[in-house]
Formats: structure tokens, C-alpha cells, sequence
């Protein structure tokens, strides 16, 4: 007797168990954009903290090396250098120089004078007979090689009032370019240790102190923009067919005035075990599929991140 009235007290258990809830555990998260330095250096400079709004293209932090100041400083002196000495290719030989060469032709000129008077005189006595022909023939070298001095020394003025060949000058202007590279290069460097807010958020944090040493690629600050909100809840396989991407789900959470819609952009395609933060005894021992859902802006401003809410899904066809 005892054990049918305990048969017909679990049959009747069995149609007392409360339906599925018509809504799913879900949790909101935030997808930060993690700024970072693209070359190390020591943080010198921090214009943020954690809770500032900061619109796009706004100082955040900088980073600086020690050779920073030296580093441009020496590329600075080449680029002067270089410049300098296409110049002076450019002008031919100073002034000094030319004067130089000017005295040494008016010396050539007047040894050449010289030599002329010389031989003519000589030429008057050999026909006297008092001078050998071998004398006339030394004199006459003497003169020919005054003469040449002198076409020498023209030759030499002309080439210093030219300026450099046109290999020479091309060869100084790839140098100056070179050099500008490289302080162009320098510049982008140091441009690249002050930097800006990509876009506009809110500061979620500040990873390092001024004073720290930052490695390259290490965030220095997390911003949350508007958009970065995102739900993120998981549904059985019976569910899937229920839910798909561009549909909409409804999200109710403590303190929300009033519910908030969410467009499902990503499902995913492998199964796993119910995440432990879910307690729903009816789902604990299933498998089930990621979901993410994202609010419009201005409703992701109603939210926070790690915030537990309830997901409601639209109703069927």
C-alpha cells in the first residue's frame, strides 16, 4: 500500500516540475581597445586617468628614450653637412683659391714676357754672328715652355670658376636626400612615442606610472568606446533554430529603466559545456552555443561591463 501511494506521489512530482525559464543568463562584456606604445621607452608622460571621456586624436601618454635628444641632434648635423657640401660643389673653389691661381698666371705671364724679350735679343746678336744657333734653339724651348705655363694656368682658372661635375653634384644630392631620410625617419619615431586616442571612449584604466619603462606593444591605457559593449549568453541546440544572425534579443537587467535590444552578430559553430557561471540545473550538464549580441550605442551607455543580465529572445514565427 505504502509503496503505490509513493508511485502515485512521484508521478505527480513529475508533472508539478516548473516549465524552462522564458529567459537565459547572460553577461555583458567589453571588447577595450588596449593603446600601446610601437617602440619601448620610458613613460615620461601621462594625460589621462581611469574614468576621463577623451574624444579621437587626444594626448594620452608619451615615452621617451635617453638617446631620443642626441639621436636628433646627429641626424640634424648630417643633414647640415650634407647640404654644405653640395653647395660647395656647387660654387667651384673660393675666393682665396682663385686669387691663387690669378698670381700664378701673372707670374707665368711675365716669365713668358721675359723669355720673348730674351730670344729676340739673342736673334739680333746671331746675326751679328756673336751667338751659336744652339743657343737660339735653348732660348726658343724656354720660351715655348713659359708660353705653355701660361695656357696651363688659364686652363687651371677656367676649371676652378666651374662648379663640381655633374656625377659629383648628382652623388651630393643623393647624399642630402639620404640624410633627410634619415631625419624624417627620426621624426617618425618620435612621433610615434606621443600617442593619441584613436577614438573617442572612455578611459577604462591606466597600466603604468610615469617614471615606468614601457615595453613595445604593452598597452599603457584601455579605452572602452561607445560601441564596445557586447552580450554575450549561451543557448541550447534545440534553441539554435530560434535564433540567428541580425535577430534581436531583449535584454533586462537590475536598475535598467527599461529594456534594451541587442542585433546578434555572431554564433558559434562548435558546442561546449555550460560555463559555470550558468545555474540553471537544466542546463548544467548540456552542451550549448556561444552567442554575441551587440546594443546600439546609446543603449550600451546604459551598461556596464560584467554586468549579469537577462536575455529574452523574440518570439517565433
Amino acid at each position: 500500500m505504502k509503496l503505490a501511494a509513493g508511485i502515485v506521489l512521484l508521478a505527480l512530482c513529475a508533472g508539478c516540475t516548473p516549465p524552462p525559464s522564458a529567459t537565459l543568463p547572460g553577461v555583458i562584456e567589453a571588447e577595450f581597445v588596449r593603446v600601446a606604445p610601437p617602440v619601448a621607452g620610458r613613460l615620461v608622460e601621462l594625460s589621462v586617468t581611469r574614468g576621463d571621456a577623451v574624444q579621437a586624436g587626444a594626448a594620452l601618454f608619451r615615452v621617451e628614450s635617453p638617446d631620443d635628444v642626441a639621436a636628433q641632434a646627429e641626424v640634424q648635423a648630417r643633414v647640415a653637412q650634407q647640404v654644405a657640401q653640395r653647395a660647395d660643389l656647387a660654387r667651384g673653389k673660393r675666393p682665396d683659391e682663385l686669387a691663387v691661381t690669378a698670381a700664378q698666371l701673372a707670374q707665368a705671364r711675365s716669365a713668358l714676357t721675359e723669355a720673348e724679350a730674351q730670344l729676340k735679343r739673342e736673334r739680333e746678336l746671331a746675326r751679328q754672328g756673336f751667338v751659336s744657333g744652339t743657343r737660339l734653339d735653348t732660348l726658343n724651348a724656354q720660351r715655348n715652355e713659359a708660353a705653355a705655363k701660361v695656357d696651363e694656368l688659364r686652363a687651371q682658372q677656367r676649371v676652378a670658376q666651374l662648379a663640381g661635375r655633374d656625377d659629383a653634384l648628382h652623388a651630393a644630392d643623393a647624399a642630402v636626400q639620404a640624410a633627410q631620410a634619415q631625419a624624417e625617419q627620426l621624426r617618425a619615431r618620435l612621433a610615434d612615442k606621443r600617442i593619441t586616442a584613436p577614438t573617442a571612449a572612455v578611459v577604462d584604466d591606466t597600466l603604468f606610472r610615469v617614471g615606468e619603462w614601457v615595453p613595445a606593444g604593452a598597452p599603457v591605457v584601455n579605452l572602452l568606446p561607445p560601441a564596445a559593449l557586447k552580450l554575450r549568453f549561451y543557448v541550447a541546440e534545440a534553441t539554435l533554430p530560434k535564433i540567428k544572425p541580425g535577430s534581436t534579443v531583449t535584454i533586462t537587467c537590475d536598475g535598467c529603466a527599461a529594456p534594451v535590444s541587442a542585433t546578434v552578430r555572431f554564433i558559434a559553430t562548435r558546442a561546449e559545456f555550460t560555463p559555470p557561471v550558468i545555474y540553471s540545473r537544466d542546463q548544467r550538464a548540456k552542451l550549448v552555443y556561444l552567442v554575441e549580441a551587440w546594443p546600439a550605442a546609446a543603449d550600451a551607455a546604459k551598461l556596464r561591463p560584467g554586468q549579469p543580465v537577462d536575455v529574452t529572445l523574440a518570439a517565433g514565427p
